[in-house]
């Protein structure tokens, strides 16, 4: 699922600060941090990420495993001013914009879960193999003599 923002007239530069914190997040953890982020690209960012979600939403994915796979922020066109200077001259002042794609992916958590419960039935496996072998080190087994 894909969004996509074009011509957001702030620079490329600024908008990739907010870019970056919400790449890899899930969608709700990034909401969160764009509601309390105090940049002003935070607000469009915001808007274009529940753009994304709608689309999820219209494609039959359920917002619970949607996860930012990449948002790229890029160069848009340049509005060329000019500032008056000394001596009748001019200076340029450029405005910049920038165009922002956004990609959510489907990631269930149940393969991660079920991963991580391997994990600690392993580990647990290894610590009773240890204790076996350290018990069984403690205890000296006394063989009886056998008188002929």
């Amino acid at each position: 699922m894909k969004a996509f923002l074009k011509n957001y007239r702030q620079s490329p530069r600024k908008v990739r600060l907010v870019a970056e914190l919400i790449k890899g997040k899930r969608v709700a953890d990034a909401l969160l941090i764009l509601d309390t982020l105090p940049k002003r690209a935070s607000g469009p960012v915001n808007t274009l990420l529940n753009s994304a979600i709608a689309n999820a939403k219209q494609a039959g994915v359920s917002v619970e495993n949607l996860f930012i796979e990449n948002i790229t922020v890029n160069k848009g066109i340049v509005l060329k001013r000019s500032m008056p200077r000394a001596r009748g001259s001019a200076s340029r002042i450029n405005k910049r914009t920038s165009h922002i794609m956004l990609t959510l992916i489907e990631k269930t958590l149940e393969n991660k879960a079920k991963k991580s419960e391997k994990k600690v039935e392993k580990k647990e496996e290894v610590k009773t193999e240890e204790k076996v072998k350290k018990v069984a080190k403690s205890k000296k087994v006394v063989k009886p003599e056998v008188k002929e």
